[in-house]
């Protein structure tokens, strides 16, 4: 629902918002109540230390005051908890009680000085036990002063203030109907959070040298993070209680399918020897993938004897080291790379640890294992990796003999010229095969690392026809579907159960809000028990919810208005409420479709979907296609799946190279229906 309006502005906050930190409030402010009582009762009359009268006064006004401010709470929160997401009306009077418990600081914050003063001046003679209280009741009030003033600031919307009736002249060519109110409101809305977000982003980046690729970068991230929940009335707990209700409903479709869907049919013998081989082959590339985020990674996946390995390598230096390491001189790195790889010193052409926006770490080395030139690319570590990856918008990509619209992600795409010009300019490549020219050219990366290594090969393969690329967690916008169906000759992405990173891409970010945005309209329940079985659900597991809705009892045309159906930033016409009426009429697409790389060999759990820690996990592989990756998952192990050293013992307990047991709680499926 929209931001309450409170004091003339909107906030980052719903009137149903106010349950769980009013409650906490309510309990503190009862228990303070409680103590100050007591206390007043047990010296009533016996105030006869110096300042007595005092000390009476202040604890009669502060009594009074706390039961004013306990009955705001109790009322603010009974009225935050009725209604739903959809149905505001009990809530009405909300926002006038924040009004009046806002009031109330301001008596507090006088009669809080006053204790203060009186500790200091008229406290002499006093039990000890009297002055110990209104110290702490002083600094009970300061502390809860300071928190009202840091969620004051958390809650705050920059955008707030922006009314309908400020609206700029609107230029003819952004594509905005000439004469319309909500499409003029719409633009410029959409003009002031681009700009609060690329403010936010200097300030964020303030200490990265920034240049003109910085400056454009900032500009294009703030376009497409402003422009994304802007046509939704939103607040940051809906969009928690929309992922939590996605997410016991993808559950319980899931629970629901024919166990003859879930279980896929056997191989051929030729797709599975080749599935195998692909397996080894992953297991071994994934180390180098691995071994580029350098002693961050090394000392995380070796908490106990990481550090103590690195500890002599890093002060020591080698003579030829400046030949060898491009960039910053980082010899913990360079340490860490040659404890994970097992290569030795003499193995390595050329290591990179330049880090800009755009450019990447990279490292090139002999695998006399597998008697190939290796290049690994780094995936994300800092924050210029950040903005690389934000950097969304597509961008032409001359690619000679594939047929079809070329084009891939801007800032992995820059990322891929810079380290093609680098192999390729500088003579790296050249060198690797002078030193062993019968060798072959194989690049492999983890997350932003793979969708470099992905479009690099497709850069090199001209010229290196023999090549292979394993991406590992590769971006799933990364490429057009043309070079996505020639990569598959010479690209083979790895993906583990529900990770994010392969599934996130524009038009799958626009279905997911669409997705979560009819959840939250059609879910009759309360927010707070929202939230509550949701947390429940993903700490403990159990049944999904039942999710009663309300949408039977509505007008479907409902659904094409915000929440509220009342005046907010939006008004009216808002394509992303119009799509929720029918689900055979998707919004037109305004973002160019991008895809994964190659052929995906996809990874899931086998087994039940809720285990115990320290379990034993099994995992099967099985060749997939880029349509299931087309829907956002919301899962847990989202974030934990893409983590290189989780996708690295993964594919080991495949190859049964080293078992290890995790801690997982649910499995993926790559035909996994969704809403």
């Amino acid at each position: 629902m929209p931001g309450m309006v409170v004091l003339g502005r909107r906030w980052r906050i719903a009137s149903d918002d106010l349950v769980f930190p009013g409650a906490f409030e309510l309990f503190i402010r009862a228990v303070w109540w409680i103590v100050t009582l007591v206390l007043y009762t047990n010296h009533k009359g016996r105030f006869d230390c110096q300042g007595g009268a005092n000390l009476h006064n202040y604890l009669v006004v502060l009594l009074v005051l706390l039961a004013v401010i306990v009955s705001t709470l109790c009322a603010v929160v009974y009225f935050s908890a009725q209604g739903t997401i959809m149905s505001p009306g009990p809530r009405r009077c909300v926002p006038a009680l924040v009004c009046v418990r806002a009031l109330l600081y301001a008596p507090e914050l006088v009669w809080a000085c006053l204790g203060a003063v009186w500790v200091t001046h008229y406290s002499t003679g006093c039990e000890p036990a009297e002055v110990r209280f209104v110290i702490g009741a002083v600094v009970s009030s300061w502390i809860i002063l300071l928190s009202m003033v840091v969620g004051v600031l958390v809650v705050f919307d920059p955008l707030g203030s922006v009314r309908p009736g400020a609206l700029p002249d609107v230029p003819l060519d952004t594509g905005y109907r000439e004469g319309s109110t909500s499409s003029q409101l719409f633009y410029t809305a959409h003009s002031v959070a681009s700009r609060v977000w690329e403010s936010r982003l200097r300030l964020l980046c303030c200490c990265v040298p920034q240049d003109d690729n910085h400056r454009a970068a900032f500009s294009s991230i703030a376009q497409l993070v402003s422009g994304f929940f802007l046509d939704t009335d939103l607040v940051p707990s809906d969009i928690a209680a929309g992922l939590s209700l996605l997410h016991q409903e993808q559950d319980k479709v899931e629970r629901c399918r024919d166990p003859e869907e879930v279980v896929s049919q056997s191989p051929s013998p030729p797709i599975r020897e080749d599935l195998e081989l692909e397996l080894e082959k992953a297991t071994h590339y994934m180390q180098f993938a691995a071994a580029a985020y350098g002693w961050p990674l090394y000392v995380y996946s070796n908490p106990l004897t990481g550090i103590c390995k690195l500890c002599g390598d890093c002060c020591r230096s080698h003579h030829v080291e400046h030949d060898l390491v491009g960039g910053e001189h980082l010899g913990c790195h360079f340490s860490s790379i040659l404890q994970s790889t097992g290569l030795q010193y003499r193995d390595f052409i050329h290591i990179s640890f330049h880090n800009q926006i755009y450019e990447i770490p990279f490292f090139v080395a002999l695998d006399h294992k597998r008697e190939a030139v290796l290049v690994a690319v780094r995936g994300t570590l800092s924050l210029k990796d950040v903005l690389t990856d934000l950097s969304a918008e597509c961008e032409d990509l001359c690619v000679e003999g594939v047929s079809g619209t070329c084009y891939a992600h801007k800032g992995i795409s820059q990322a891929a010229h810079y380290i093609y010009k680098r192999l390729v300019t500088d003579g790296i490549l050249s060198q690797a095969f002078s030193v062993a020219p019968e060798y072959e050219l194989l690049i492999c990366g983890h997350s932003l690392g793979a969708g470099a290594a992905a479009l690099l090969a497709v850069l090199l393969r001209s010229t290196h026809p023999t090549l292979q690329c394993y991406a590992f967690s590769p971006p799933g916008g990364l490429m057009s579907k043309a070079l996505a169906d020639y990569s598959k000759q010479f690209v083979v992405s790895v993906v583990l159960g529900k990770d994010l990173v392969p599934r996130l891409s524009i038009p799958n970010m626009e279905d997911l809000k669409r997705r979560l945005l009819k959840m939250v309209s059609n879910c009759s329940k309360p927010k707070y028990k929202i939230l509550m079985h949701g947390c429940w659900y993903e700490l403990f597991g159990g049944a999904p919810d039942d999710f009663p809705t309300e949408l039977e009892s509505r007008r479907e045309e409902m659904l094409q208005q915000p929440l509220l159906g009342e005046e907010s930033l939006l008004v009216r016409r808002s394509s992303t409420y119009q799509s929720l009426c029918s689900d055979e009429s998707p919004p037109r697409p305004t973002h160019l479709p991008l895809f994964l790389p190659g052929r995906i060999l996809y990874i899931t759990e086998d087994g039940p979907t809720r285990r115990h820690c320290f379990s034993q996990v099994r995992y099967r592989a099985e060749w997939s296609s880029e349509a299931s990756f087309r829907n956002v998952l919301i899962s847990p192990r989202m974030i934990a799946d893409h983590m290189p050293d989780v996708v690295l013992r993964a594919l080991r307990s495949l190859t049964h190279e080293h078992p290890f047991a995790l801690c997982s709680s649910s499995t993926s499926n790559s035909h996994l229906n969704v809403i």
